[in-house]
């Protein structure tokens, strides 16, 4: 059975690649998506992308993900330092939610250093530009057990003589 993932990005976000390129670099968010399709084709991974600047459109989108997606990826943006309607949308969902940063918000000013929407989130990627949206795919698609065996054992969690 093909994994389902839906990915699911923030306010502003549908202006990477022009709004602040000194942190967020000059890549969009449309070659991005192009990306993670690429990648999901050879993970045999169904992805659908979503981008909304409505906080209550993102919250009906991880409600729709319950009982149709496998995992839940998410760089909720400005929405991680504020939104208590998307943490209490994502304690709904079960499976796998990896959040995902393009900058290290660790390393920003103190408005943009702590995400409230990590504590709902099985894990947080950050910091690794566009790449962790393809990071996040891998470790959703490994949490999950369907990493193909084209992908190195030490990778999803084998010892190179286990069977998966």
């Amino acid at each position: 059975m093909t994994t389902r993932i839906m990915v699911l990005n923030g306010p502003n976000l549908n202006f990477l690649g022009i709004r602040e390129p000194h942190i967020y670099g000059s890549t969009t968010l449309g070659e991005i998506e192009t990306s993670c399709q690429e990648v999901a084709s050879l993970l045999d991974v169904s992805l659908s992308f979503h981008q909304s600047n409505i906080e209550g459109e993102l919250v009906g989108l991880i409600q729709s993900a319950y009982g149709n997606a496998d995992a839940i990826i998410m760089n909720p943006a400005a929405f991680s330092f504020t939104s208590i309607a998307l943490i209490d949308a994502l304690k709904i969902f079960n499976g796998p939610k990896i959040e995902v940063h393009i900058s290290n918000i660790h390393a920003r000013d103190e408005l943009h250093r702590h995400s409230i929407t990590s504590s709902a989130s099985t894990a947080v990627i950050c910091g690794l530009g566009p790449y962790g949206y393809i990071a996040a795919i891998l470790a959703a698609v490994q949490r999950l057990g369907g990493l193909s065996h084209a992908v190195p054992a030490a990778l999803h969690g084998l010892s190179p003589g286990d069977k998966q």
